[in-house]
């Protein structure tokens, strides 16, 4: 029994050592017909029952060690190998011999609304997903547009055949949604598609972007709307950008306003973009209206907010010069070239 420890270390010490060849050697030196440890269950018949018990027992545990530290070893070996395998067969798939075509780029749709995104986001304002298809309720009611109300005119909608749902008009229900799931305070954008009814020109689309604002908490008020929007257009276009705050109307806001900013694409001179005025509209605003905050039961007393609405490809327009809204669709590979 004395011996099977500086046997099982002699082989064990090989093992450390031994290469793929190495470790089948080991095994056959060892474990063997003719191994040195299988050599010793030959003595067995010379010791009593007690000890054939104990030495027997003491050799099975040193076959076993053995055989799992072999099974070990080449599964390490064969981990290696394959790693080297790998980094020596690996092909850098941005040269252009591995892939012989030019890089592609995010759309100048994309690219613009994760500019703005990381805008509101560097503000505080977290980012939430809408529903594409939206009931007659979060759509219209909730947002105080009423049946029948002349607000609905302006947003030509498409229903869904055989249902009371519709392709959401704007992004606005989004901050419903929101609202009845969260309690405030609330600091929250909803980038998405919106669908409306309309015949597509170089300002129209039947399918454009938008991105719905929603700050909601206690003592919120027009001057932080103010601000924010304020610093948002700085941040994007520039602090040497000039921009104004109009009175306006929305069904779901009061008071309401647009922004307008100075054309960027005749300095305010006036052109067919900008109808001449000098201005472009870029977005609407106002303060949530109680009766919003009624439908989602939150206390218009207790929690006041505010509410903005951009549409994307205006943006897009008007950060790149573009003067046409169709050109942002056609996939024309010399427009995309250029964004």
């Amino acid at each position: 029994m004395i011996k099977i420890k500086p046997i099982l270390d002699e082989a064990l010490l090989k093992l450390k050592t031994a290469n793929i060849d190495d470790i089948e050697s080991v095994r056959i030196e060892y474990l063997g017909k003719k191994g040195k440890i299988t050599e010793m269950l030959k003595n067995l018949s010379e010791l009593s029952i007690e000890e054939k018990k104990q030495f027997g027992a003491e050799i099975n545990i040193a076959k076993t060690k053995l055989n799992d530290t072999i099974e070990n070893k080449k599964k390490d070996i064969a981990t290696k190998l394959l790693e080297e395998k790998m980094k020596n067969e690996k092909i850098d798939i941005s040269s252009s011999f591995a892939f012989p075509f030019s890089k592609g780029h995010q759309h100048i749709i994309t690219k613009t609304i994760r500019e703005i995104s990381d805008i509101f986001v560097s503000l505080g304002f977290d980012i939430a997903e809408g529903k594409e298809i939206e009931t007659d309720w979060y759509n219209f009611e909730a947002l105080n547009i009423p049946k029948d109300h002349p607000a609905r005119d302006t947003q030509d909608t498409f229903y869904l055949e055989g249902s009371q749902n519709l392709l959401r008009t704007h992004t606005s229900p989004g901050q419903i949604h929101i609202m009845e799931e969260t309690q405030p305070p609330i600091r929250v954008i909803v980038p998405g598609r919106v669908y409306r009814n309309e015949a597509t020109d170089a300002t129209h689309s039947a399918i454009f972007h938008q991105i719905e604002g929603l700050v909601v908490g206690e003592n919120i008020t027009f001057a932080e709307l103010k601000g924010t929007l304020t610093l948002f257009i700085h941040k994007l276009f520039g602090q040497e950008i000039d921009l104004r705050f109009r009175p306006s109307h929305f069904q779901f806001t009061e008071p309401s306003a647009e922004v307008d900013i100075k054309c960027v694409l005749c300095g305010g001179k006036g052109c067919k973009v900008c109808k001449g005025s000098g201005w472009l509209e870029v977005l609407g605003c106002g303060m949530v209206h109680p009766n919003v905050f009624k439908a989602v039961k939150y206390d218009s007393e207790k929690y006041t907010g505010y509410a903005f609405g951009l549409g994307v490809e205006r943006f897009a327009m008007f950060k790149n010069g573009i003067d046409d809204m169709r050109v942002l669709y056609e996939n024309d590979i010399r427009v995309l070239k250029q964004f």
